[in-house]
């Protein structure tokens, strides 16, 4: 675990973002904990989440021309993200994102912004069985753009026919998916803050996949 990470999980549990109890996900699955990245949003910590996000795109180098952010809960994380990373490199960065509902008229189309012929990098919340963000890799293709690699706050590592959500998208689309902490790591993180009965309770999730 990274100090990027622990700032993450710090940060999470502060806001209460990151919450422990007997969840139902979208998929219909039981899990021990649920991520909502709206509870740092509603106490005023996108600033600290964006940094959070440049910090890991600088040090993996990605190289892309445009940030991409899926509706609804990736819409601010582009804009924060863009802001961020120009005021550290004075460079402009252009975002876009997506109408839950295709436009019919004006200038149209499922996408606000352009990225056709661009390389584009997906900015997103959480990584769970990787449908959402498959539909936005398949999306950006659609309107002429090339993904490069898409960055998430957690990755919940969940398999999905025996393997891992990340690994099916690189494989279908040869693009990573980076994120900011892993829920593997957030057992080490409970083991270290001495809170041994909550990363019992993720250890034994995740071996149940």
């Amino acid at each position: 675990m990274n100090e990027r990470e622990n700032s993450f999980f710090k940060l999470a549990l502060k806001a209460e973002a990151l919450l422990l109890g007997d969840f139902t996900l979208k998929s219909g699955r039981k899990s021990p904990y649920f991520f909502n990245i709206s509870a740092l949003f509603d106490l005023g910590f996108i600033n600290k989440l964006s940094n959070l996000y440049a910090d890991l795109i600088d040090e993996e180098e990605l190289e892309f021309e445009v940030i991409f952010g899926p509706a609804y809960k990736g819409i601010p994380l582009a804009a924060a993200v863009a802001s961020t990373l120009t005021h550290r490199t004075s460079e402009p960065i252009s975002i876009c994102f997506d109408r839950k509902e295709e436009k019919d008229h004006g200038e149209g189309g499922k996408i606000v912004g352009n990225v056709k012929g661009k390389k584009v990098l997906i900015l997103d919340d959480v990584l769970t069985a990787g449908t959402a963000l498959n539909q936005s890799i398949d999306l950006v293709k659609e309107y002429g753009g090339q993904v490069v690699s898409s960055v998430v706050a957690l990755d919940r590592e969940e398999a999905v026919e025996g393997k891992l959500a990340r690994d099916l998208i690189r494989e279908r689309t040869s693009s990573d998916v980076r994120s900011l902490a892993t829920i593997s790591h957030l057992v080490d993180f409970f083991y270290q803050s001495n809170k041994a009965h909550e990363a019992e309770l993720i250890k034994e999730y995740l071996s149940k996949q």
